[in-house]
């Protein structure tokens, strides 16, 4: 009862941060699950990706119906097909490299050091990037590209691919926080839905509770939907100040995950 519940407050609040931010909550899900330690590194991953999935999900679509959808749809669709493939791409090295190790605690670690190397890129690029010129990518190959290069990041590290598309859509596309947000959110829909049907496909599905799963996606949900209220309330520098105090706890979480599973 203490997992299940723990597994609902996580999904919740990560996703609440994730509608809010525009990150998914995946990238606060899977590393403290993976500090908590109750399932493995597959199944930890793939929950937390059905969850980055629900939210995603209600938060698009909601944002559709209600007329307050900023989505550019000329940008973030080739950007969100890119990610799907690359979705499918992260998923089978992520397969790879789990079958080079016999001890899955390596490949915890290998994705632990990555998310912190990546949020730590992340973190410096938010912190400077009034300082930095953004680009304009407007042809469809290089959203494209882009996108797919997003998917397999993101697939990889099971964590959605949050703030590494905010990163590549302010300095891109030169979005808004807000803006950018929702194209984010947009574009780890498609690159979740690929996912889920490339571990479906393959057979590829871990073991796990059916509890944890059904708690997961209602604390997504109930997190995308109190996440989006709260968006609508406070102002973009509000969303960055958020944005930077997750990335630093989750650099935090990432460095002691690496160690745990390297020693583990």
């Amino acid at each position: 009862m203490l997992q299940l519940a723990l597994y609902l407050l996580v999904s919740f609040l990560a996703s609440v941060a994730g509608a809010i931010c525009g990150i998914g909550g995946g990238v606060i899900i899977k590393p403290v699950l993976d500090v908590c330690a109750f399932d493995s590194v597959s199944t930890i991953s793939f929950l937390s990706g059905l969850t980055v999935l629900s939210m995603s999900l209600y938060s698009v679509v909601r944002n559709t119906v209600s007329g307050g959808s900023q989505i550019d749809v000329k940008t973030g669709t080739p950007l969100a097909i890119g990610a799907a493939a690359g979705g499918v791409a992260g998923k089978q090295l992520f397969s790879v490299i789990k079958g080079l190790f016999a001890d899955s605690n390596t490949v915890g670690a290998v994705q632990a050091a990555c998310l912190a190397v990546v949020t730590l890129g992340t973190l410096l690029y938010t912190i400077f990037k009034d300082r930095i010129s953004p680009h304009r990518v407007e042809g469809m190959g290089g959203c494209l590209c882009i996108g797919f290069v997003l998917g397999i990041m993101s697939s990889f590290l099971g964590i959605g691919g949050g703030p590494i598309n905010l990163v590549v859509l302010f300095f891109f596309f030169g979005m808004d926080t807000k803006t950018a947000a929702q194209n984010s959110l947009y574009i780890i829909l498609f690159s979740q839905i690929a996912s889920l049907a490339t571990t479906l496909l393959t057979r590829s599905v871990p073991e796990f509770e059916w509890g944890a799963l059904l708690l997961m996606v209602c604390g997504g949900i109930g997190g995308g939907m109190a996440g989006r209220s709260v968006n609508k309330r406070i102002s973009g520098e509000a969303v960055d100040q958020l944005f930077m105090v997750l990335m630093a706890i989750i650099i935090f979480i990432s460095v002691y995950n690496t160690v745990r599973y390297s020693v583990g």
